[in-house]
């Protein structure tokens, strides 16, 4: 680990400060838009628009970088980043905002999709299993500091726009410093929709559940904070243990999926979810107790989106591993465009709680369809693959490169 470390800590700084401006600006609008008394349904139309762009820029992006390189792409993008994130202030209007995120939301991917290129060039076969790990460590202890930073100014004004701004600009020098050539860049075509659920139904159907959970989480937090009075500090404690919940139980998971049959881990943590989201719905929690809930959250839905791509895997020869995995990805992203906009929904007809409702409702359905899938196909696979930790919030080229160490394991088991 302290090898991979020391080769390839200068791309891991600059993704750490990608993660930094692109954690704050999430957070911030929500504030912001409590302050400039946007609507729940309005704000909630703004967090979809990152989903959107993001969910393009998947698609895109990869022609981008084929066609002018990663240097040229990864500096364009980088500068739209910036450039919006100053015009989030420069112009609250949230409509201008819902077009900045869609913007936002398809630099991020192609950023993420450039950094995470070179990360996998700088890996070997046998180090990228870590440097994924050591990726995953970066991403949400930069989301958790990007909160800490909110505390620093006041979100009525400018400063906050600039800081994630010149994070962002500052990110491009490690990154582009410590790469002596572009990689050959690859990505691989996704399986057919059919042939995807064909090999798992419990897949498919739990990744576009889970896109909601994430969405709302990532979205919407901020905007559920700011209607129920929470104070900036306490939002943003809020926030960081939803990640926090994410990274801490993503291991011990991960271990215990290895061991047996993955399906009663998806059915069992769903259940646990769903029933910890209903506290909040029927319940005045105090604060330290929603943020429990929040820890509980984010620290079922981060694990089960791994776990559901290992459990794919199980059903899939090496060779499709990648494949599937763009594919699922891309399913998860059409999940996600919905969930800030139903979460938005809910709130106005139920209040507050909706926030909670949305996602333990969608816990629940992910809990009671693989407790059906279990009736349904009671044959299960010995696994051919192992639990490779991945974040939400990574691109194709990440979620890729875990399916190519799944695949590398299954060869060597």
């Amino acid at each position: 680990m302290l090898i991979v470390l020391r080769n390839t800590w200068a791309l891991l700084l600059g993704l750490g400060l990608l993660m930094l401006g692109n954690g704050m600006q999430g957070t911030l609008l929500g504030i912001r838009g409590g302050i400039e008394e946007f609507t729940t349904l309005q704000m909630s139309i703004v967090m979809s628009a990152y989903f959107v762009g993001f969910l393009f820029g998947s698609r895109l992006a990869p022609d981008m970088i084929r066609r002018v390189g990663h240097v040229r792409v990864f500096a364009a993008l980088g500068s739209m980043i910036s450039a919006v994130l100053i015009m989030y202030a420069a112009a609250p209007d949230w409509m201008v905002w819902a077009v900045l995120r869609v913007l936002i939301g398809f630099s991020f991917s192609g950023v993420y999709i450039t950094a995470e290129s070179w990360l996998n060039n700088a890996s070997t076969n046998e180090t990228r299993g870590q440097a994924l790990s050591l990726y995953l460590i970066v991403q949400m202890i930069g989301i958790v500091a990007a909160q800490m930073l909110l505390n620093v100014g006041d979100p009525s004004g400018y400063v906050l726009f600039v800081i994630p701004s010149v994070l962002v600009s500052l990110a491009f020098t490690p990154i582009l410093l410590s790469v002596s050539q572009a990689p050959a860049f690859e990505t691989t075509k996704p399986l057919s929709f059919r042939r995807l659920y064909n090999a798992s139904p419990l897949g498919c159907v739990g990744m576009f559940l889970l896109g909601g959970v994430f969405s709302a989480q990532f979205g919407m937090a901020s905007v559920w904070g700011t209607r129920v009075g929470l104070s900036v500090a306490d939002l943003t404690i809020f926030v960081s243990f939803i990640y926090v919940g994410g990274l801490v139980l993503q291991y011990p998971i991960g271990w215990l999926s290895d061991r047996m049959d993955r399906r009663r881990v998806v059915l069992w943590l769903a259940a646990f979810g769903a029933v910890a989201l209903m506290v909040p719905v029927v319940y005045d929690a105090p604060f330290p107790v929603l943020v429990l809930i929040g820890a509980i959250c984010g620290g079922v839905s981060n694990p089960l989106y791994s776990l559901l791509l290992a459990y794919v895997n199980d059903y899939l020869d090496t060779t499709d591993m990648a494949a599937a995995s763009a594919g699922l990805l891309f399913i998860n992203g059409l999940g996600a465009i919905s969930g800030p906009i139903i979460t938005g929904w809910m709130m106005e007809r139920v209040g507050p709680s909706g926030f909670f409702l949305f996602m333990g409702i969608l816990f629940g359905m992910l809990a009671a369809y693989a407790a059906w899938r279990m009736t349904q196909r009671r044959d299960t696979p010995e696994a051919t693959s192992g639990f490779t930790p991945v974040s939400p919030a990574a691109s194709v080229v990440a979620v890729e490169t875990a399916a190519m160490v799944d695949a590398e394991d299954a060869r060597r088991n």
